[in-house]
């Protein structure tokens, strides 16, 4: 039998650059970004963040700056980049006066979120950013698996033309399992993907979400299942493989 495949059609990963000084929230959004997909340039101030710029300044997409950053603060980040590029800009920051926020939208930034922030949140900014930007990405990614087809676009999920809804972190999980297709993944493989690296909940929650991934992707196709347990090791999505 000849076994499907994961197709991507016209793949171009997003370059984001990470302007962030708190290591511990910098490798979470890092995470996160890419499970999404995209390549992290992580610049850890100021300066740093103007020597990446401008060694990279022909494949960044987008960039995440935070405002509060040693040596060079991200308010002078944004006009230094704004002399020579219309990039996208999201601005991070833990004040929330509105002087700042016009400051920083008058400037050049995009956009602007205020800390704490929920991740979904940004997303879903940056997806909106990266639509309108100058630099914008023209292409879409599908995931295909037998009759399962992801669009990471529009994130629509689609089994046997049927719409499948899923949670944010069922998501992130069926996209983790489909970036390895035909290959066992660990739970911490997939705790790390999913959740992060920084993660101190109980590892059983990798089994929780894999059940209601299951439930949602292979509940109705009991002859052709394609999420599997690999015992011992952890879980794995493929077609090649008897049902268990």
């Amino acid at each position: 039998m000849t076994r499907d495949f994961i197709t991507e059609v016209l793949f171009v990963k997003t370059t984001l650059l990470l302007v962030e000084d708190e290591e511990g929230l910098a490798a979470s959004l890092k995470t996160e970004f890419e499970i999404e997909g995209m390549t992290v340039i992580w610049a850890k101030d100021g300066l740093d963040a103007l020597a990446k710029f401008k060694a990279s300044e022909d494949q960044i997409n987008l960039i995440i700056l935070d405002w509060m950053l040693p040596h060079l603060d991200g308010f002078s980040v944004l006009r230094q980049i704004r002399k020579t590029s219309q990039v996208p800009i999201i601005m991070l920051t833990a004040r929330d006066d509105i002087g700042d926020k016009v400051a920083g939208l008058t400037s050049g930034a995009d956009d602007y979120l205020t800390k704490p922030f929920e991740m979904d949140e940004l997303l879903a900014r940056v997806d909106v950013a990266l639509r309108h930007g100058p630099t914008a990405p023209p292409v879409t990614t599908t995931y295909q698996l037998a009759d399962l087809v992801v669009n990471t676009e529009t994130k629509r999920v689609q089994r046997h033309g049927a719409i499948i809804m899923l949670t944010p972190r069922e998501y992130a999980l069926l996209i983790a399992l489909l970036k390895r297709q035909d290959e066992p993944c660990t739970r911490d493989d997939l705790l790390d993907a999913v959740w992060g690296i920084d993660f101190e909940g109980q590892p059983n929650i990798v089994d929780v979400y894999v059940r209601s991934l299951r439930a949602k992707i292979d509940a109705d196709y009991d002859e052709r299942k394609l999420i599997h347990t690999v015992r011992g090791t952890g879980y794995m999505i493929s077609d090649s493989v008897a049902a268990d």
